[in-house]
């Protein structure tokens, strides 16, 4: 029996207080979390690294950067580059570019300089904002793009006095000198500038126009910007508020998922700030800190990745911890194992906490999750159902027949939250958002999945290639693409290793170009090119020298064979 499309109802059936359809808000972004402020002027909004900003200081905050914008030339539609950490200048920057009309471009600051430039020529972006550490790497690329203006904002500019003095002795130090005479804008000159600004700087959007870019491999594997709404982040924010009734104004959220994720800045960030939520935001996420904030803020949301929950059952720290102020812990961006789980639940029942770990499931092309599963109602192994006005069906891969419960099939979603487009590349926007029969534009995820009868969605796997690491996508033919494109190497196969703490760490093997020496100097030299080119978190582990490669019947490298070399190898070891 196919299933019905109105998949809104099963929130309605096992959740007596969600509506089924919500009423979202129609203005842009930053003029929901100005509504809200309106609301909560004195409540924080967010805290970071021991001070606290509230509401109506963010919003004066935004407006100064606007005008700023404003000032040094940035217009209606124009792209600015964000590489940047989880920090205050992040979050002013991200709703000034909104404000004045133009389209924040979320990158990862850890990206490799080729990486940078591909983003910044991508997007054609006129404007960039960094960190102090990240300056070298955009300076020597600066001169293939056509961005105008490099602004370099520090941490240090941001922390409360007697954090400023510790971190100046320890981080601080490691951070290169930027020159004098640098082609940048400081970011304390650049905030003077907004005193230039004598005009209206505020730039009215309708709820379609395009506000975000970030970056995802598509249906394909090769990397491709994700254009996303207003609407589409506004409608989010109502949507995961609806799923969880329990949220209050003022409830802590520990935003450590980043800002160039769609998890971290649709719903550690613009969910929390658009509906009147404290965001604690760490810059720089390890176990320990992440682990040293949940108690100190007594933290009642966290979302994560399973490493992230790997890694926090392991802490000696968190030994005595206190978790009854948890309402909900989330769990994204790779499969939850069913033994995980279970540990996790059992971690958190013996810290004093009533809830248990709440899986869920989205894609970047609808900015993030759009499916969990329900406060009070747990199925093994399901990723819960979709959020309100989110339709999910199953249907044979590539076509629209819908299947029966139970039945494996590709899955599709349709909502509010699609995106608008994937940018510079209209033939795979035409194959990803596909118009059916019913009106609705639906997404082509690429992943597996099977519905039962009550709505619930189970994960069965990814039909596009693809390595995720420590919650990070990674695309093995982005890597490949990379190596072959070196000198010595004839060709290259990239997997994903299964690991303990990763989940997947990626492994390269390569084929040497005729009369390269496969020896330890070849390896390191690889590897040194990898680092110029191959952001920090997909960089391979290893680099396997093969005289040949295994391939399949119609002559492609067949990755599955070595896959199970590996894993054949693993349990050798054990």
């Amino acid at each position: 029996m196919p299933r019905k499309k109105t998949v809104s109802t099963p929130w309605e059936s096992h959740m007596g207080d969600v509506p089924m359809h919500l009423d979202y808000f129609k203005g842009s972004m930053f003029e929901a979390v100005e509504k809200i402020a309106e609301k909560y002027p004195d409540n924080i909004a967010f805290d970071f690294m021991g001070r606290s900003t509230t509401y109506s200081q963010l919003v004066s905050e935004v407006h100064t950067v606007a005008k700023s914008l404003k000032t040094i030339g940035v217009r209606e539609n124009d792209r600015v580059t964000i590489a940047m950490p989880n920090c205050p200048q992040a979050i002013y920057m991200f709703y000034a570019v909104n404000l004045i009309g133009g389209v924040a471009n979320m990158i990862h600051p850890l990206s490799a300089e080729k990486e940078i430039e591909f983003y910044l020529n991508e997007s054609k972006s006129v404007t960039a904002i960094t960190l102090d550490q990240f300056y070298a790497k955009f300076e020597s690329i600066r001169q293939n793009t056509s961005v105008v203006n490099i602004i370099i904002a520090s941490v240090k500019d941001e922390l409360s006095q007697s954090i400023k003095a510790g971190y100046m002795l320890t981080e601080g130090r490691k951070i290169q000198k930027i020159p004098s005479d640098a082609p940048i804008i400081r970011w304390k000159e650049f905030i003077k500038l907004s005193k230039y600004c004598f005009y209206n700087y505020r730039v009215k959007r309708e709820p379609d126009d395009a506000a975000v870019i970030l970056y995802s491999g598509g249906t394909t594997g090769a990397t491709k910007g994700i254009v996303l709404t207003n609407y589409n982040f506004n409608a989010l924010g109502a949507q995961v508020i609806a799923a969880n009734g329990m949220f209050r104004p003022g409830d802590k959220m520990l935003a450590a998922m980043p800002l160039f994720h769609g998890f971290g800045l649709g719903v550690c960030i613009h969910t929390m700030l658009s509906q009147g939520g404290r965001c604690i935001l760490v810059p720089r996420f390890t176990a320990k800190s992440y682990a040293k904030l949940i108690t100190k803020y007594r933290c009642n949301f966290i979302a994560g990745v399973p490493t992230l929950y790997e890694a926090l059952l392991r802490l000696p720290s968190m030994d005595n911890a206190d978790l009854s102020c948890l309402k909900g812990v989330f769990s994204g961006g790779d499969s939850l194992s069913v033994e995980l789980k279970k540990k996790l639940d059992k971690f958190l029942y013996d810290h004093k906490s009533v809830i248990q770990v709440r899986e869920g499931y989205g894609t970047t092309e609808t900015v993030t999750a759009c499916c969990l599963t329900p406060s009070h109602m747990f199925k093994e192994g399901s990723i819960g159902l979709p959020f309100p006005d989110t339709y999910i069906k199953i249907v044979k891969p590539g076509t629209d027949k819908e299947l029966p419960y139970g039945e494996e099939g590709e899955i599709l979603l349709a909502g509010p939250t699609v995106m608008k487009e994937y940018m510079n590349h209209p033939e795979e926007t035409a194959q990803t958002l596909r118009k059916h029969s019913d009106g609705l534009t639906w997404v082509y995820t690429g992943d597996l999945g099977i519905m039962d009868n009550e709505g619930f969605i189970y994960f069965r796997g990814r039909a596009k290639r693809m390595i995720i690491s420590s919650g990070y996508n990674v695309y093995p033919s982005q890597i490949e693409n990379i190596l072959d494109a070196n000198e010595k190497v004839q060709m290259s196969c990239v997997i994903g290793v299964p690991d303990a703490y990763k989940m997947q760490k990626v492994k390269a093997f390569v084929k040497l170009a005729a009369g390269v020496p496969a020896n330890e100097e070849t390896r390191k030299d690889l590897m040194a090119y990898c680092r110029k080119n191959i952001a920090k978190y997909a960089m391979p582990y290893d680099i396997e020298f093969r005289a040949d490669m295994p391939k399949t019947l119609v002559g492609k490298v067949a990755y599955r064979q070595l896959e199970e070399e590996e894993l054949e190898k693993l349990k050798n070891k054990e």
